[in-house]
């Protein structure tokens, strides 16, 4: 990551100074809440993927800064909201907002946070870029919402889960990365295929995000271990386990989402590794990487072309 970073280092920088600067209120709350998650640091991928971008696209400008600071602020607000709705204790491997202030200042914050985005790219003035995100912001709560009426639904489908997983993460990297070729004033040939890769790595982190859930460790994960079991959450591995599985096995994993409990998560951690769950959320996974590696065929070869290309890898390789 910290290669691929370097590519935009400087850019970065700057991205990180303004999203400081564009924390500030008059309520100290705000500011206090919204500090301690953005310095709970995190790769900040979705806006390093809008500097990237607009590197592979020619330059970065102080449009493609400003526009990072702007998804970093929405992806910012989403977590906010999700950890009050999924009643998450911990984030980034320290307790969440809502632990330490509440669920309301959290939810609050999180609206700040939203509408500091947008005051931003009114100041931009551009009206492909605002329209864009304004169908983005909007695809992200109706996500929200229907990763909310499948929590504790066994019969939840494989179809079901990739729509949960474009509205609530794969758009809003689609949207970074499209947004650097918007900004450079490329084509819509060039906008589509960066959308297209930023839309197939969002793909590729969220399955294995999945993965790490019955693999990886809370020091690995920032959460933990078993939380998407709590929250009755049918990912793809439990999906695939329940179609797959024995009776037993099915049965053990259909009861765990009713109830969302993780009380048999080693039982259950078992059953996904035996009938090939892991395995197949992988290889799913490393489609959409090649996919959007890709969709960067056209692009001349350049370092931030590179490091897209190598940002799709590295979407794989946090699996043990």
């Amino acid at each position: 990551m910290q290669q691929i970073r370097s590519v935009v280092s400087q850019e970065f920088e700057a991205v990180n100074r303004l999203i400081i600067d564009k924390l500030h209120s008059r309520v100290p709350m705000v500011e206090n809440i919204g500090h301690y998650i953005v310095d709970a640091g995190g790769k900040r991928i979705r806006p390093m993927l809008t500097l990237l971008a607009g590197g592979a696209c020619g330059k970065v400008n102080n449009q493609h800064i400003t526009m990072a600071a702007v998804i970093e602020f929405i992806h910012t607000a989403t977590l906010l909201h999700d950890d009050v709705v999924d009643i998450s204790s911990l984030r980034r491997g320290r307790p969440t907002a809502n632990a330490n202030w509440g669920n309301a200042p959290s939810v609050l914050v999180g609206d700040f946070l939203y509408t500091r985005a947008f005051q931003l790219m009114v100041e931009m003035g551009n009206m492909t870029i605002m329209e864009m995100m304004a169908d983005v912001t909007n695809t992200i709560a109706e996500g929200e919402v229907l990763q909310l009426t499948k929590a504790g639904n066994p019969d939840t489908t494989e179809e079901d889960y990739y729509q949960v997983i474009t509205d609530k993460t794969a758009v809003l990297f689609a949207a970074a990365a499209a947004s650097g070729a918007i900004l450079a004033e490329q084509d819509k040939k060039t906008i589509d295929s960066l959308y297209q890769y930023g839309l197939d790595l969002g793909f590729a982190f969220q399955l294995i995000d999945d993965v790490l859930d019955y693999q990886g460790s809370a020091e690995e994960m920032g959460k933990n271990v078993g939380d998407d079991l709590s929250e009755g959450k049918p990912t793809l591995p439990l999906i695939y386990t329940m179609a797959k599985g024995n009776e037993e096995q099915a049965n053990l994993v259909r009861q765990a989402i009713l109830n969302k409990s993780n009380e048999n998560l080693t039982d259950i951690i078992n059953a996904v590794e035996q009938n090939g769950a892991i395995a197949y959320t992988r290889q799913q996974a490393e489609s959409y990487s090649l996919s959007a590696q890709k969709a960067l065929n056209s692009h001349p070869e350049t370092p931030s072309k590179k490091a897209l290309e190598q940002l799709a890898e590295l979407a794989l390789s946090r699996v043990k």
